[in-house]
């Protein structure tokens, strides 16, 4: 092992699988749990049975269900990194009480990673400026964003898989990616943070709609020309944040957007095809424990767009859908009423 312990918050998916991929480069990875039947699982049977069933997961990684026990684990050994793999509206709040326990690892200059993907709906900041909000200006290098193309699952079967981190300076974004090399998992490095977090959030209501259409029958022409609408929509938000258009063509971008749409692992569009049979989008949500953040991304995007005059048609008409009850067959006959304009 080329490194020594690595701390991982939240047991999710997402963040189950890139603690996975951790343990291949490090002696010890230590997954924070909140629920006790995750614990019990990964604790008794390797195994995260209730976001990823009938995946095994690696002997060095070590669930801890409260701080103390996380505590004792690490104590008197070398920290390498923190995984937040919190979705956007936790990270507020749950950094905010548990902060004083990270600020002593940001002062060892280790790397702070998210893997956030989304926008807070009561602040309607992107997860860095959360982050740089709870924690001191000084430590702003140390955080790091993780977004890309990749399902969790696919990550546990050592898919191929290629994702974007963005920071602030290449000491940090350099040590990450060491960490996080294998033969099938490699991660490529940029500074546009903004441009990354854009395209990781809006490709999220972007597969909830493309669930919707898939659900109500129509096709490849269709999803074609709702990934390339939904790219200009990103670019345009973009433009408000000075981000750079390129990012929204690569990994955080097109490529999260391509695989969302159309693959059948992700959760956004899972949740669109029930909406296009008729559930309601609380009762979906009610109804599980994963996570849809595409549901609440839908509203700050919408929000977001109101505040900075941006023409978003495709998150306009899903807002409609989400929270005010329109039918999606009704938003998509009122969008393709609309009058032909120049392609942009």
């Amino acid at each position: 092992m080329s490194f020594e312990n690595a701390i991982v918050i939240g047991a999710g998916a997402f963040g189950t699988s890139i603690a996975s991929v951790l343990s291949k480069n490090f002696k010890n990875v230590y997954l924070k749990v909140r629920s006790s039947d995750v614990y019990e699982s990964i604790k008794n049977h390797k195994e995260n049975t209730v976001y990823l069933k009938g995946q095994k997961l690696p002997d060095n990684l070590v669930p801890a269900l409260d701080w103390d026990e996380l505590k004792s684990f690490i104590e008197g050994k070398k920290v390498e990194v923190i995984i937040s793999g919190l979705p956007t509206p936790a990270i507020r709040h749950y950094f905010q009480d548990n902060r004083d326990f990270f600020i002593p690892f940001l002062e060892q200059e280790i790397p702070f990673v998210s893997l956030a993907k989304g926008i807070d709906t009561e602040t309607l900041e992107l997860p860095d400026d959360l982050f740089y909000d709870i924690f001191p200006q000084r430590f702003k290098d140390n955080f790091l964003f993780l977004s890309g193309p990749s399902f969790a699952q696919e990550i546990i079967d050592e898919q191929v898989t290629l994702v974007s981190v963005a920071g602030r300076t290449p000491k940090f974004l350099n040590k990450f990616m060491s960490m996080m090399h294998t033969d099938y998992f490699k991660v490529l490095a940029t500074y546009d943070i903004k441009g990354l977090l854009l395209g990781g959030a809006l490709k999220n209501p972007l597969a909830i709609a493309a669930g919707i259409i898939e659900g109500l029958g129509y096709n490849h022409n269709t999803r074609a020309a709702l990934i390339t609408r939904g790219i200009v929509e990103m670019l345009r938000f973009g433009k408000v944040f000075n981000a750079r258009p390129e990012t929204f063509y690569g990994l955080s971008g097109m490529g999260d957007l391509i695989l969302t749409t159309t693959g059948g692992l992700s959760r956004n569009k899972q949740f669109g095809l029930e909406l296009a049979n008729g559930r309601e989008p609380l009762e979906i949500i009610q109804s599980q424990r994963k996570t849809v953040e595409g549901y609440k991304t839908t509203k700050a995007a919408y929000e977001l767009a109101k505040r900075y005059d941006i023409n978003t048609r495709i998150i306009h008409g899903l807002y409609e859908v989400l929270y005010n009850g329109h039918s999606p067959k009704e938003v998509i006959t009122g969008l393709m009423k609309l009058p032909s304009t120049f392609e942009d």
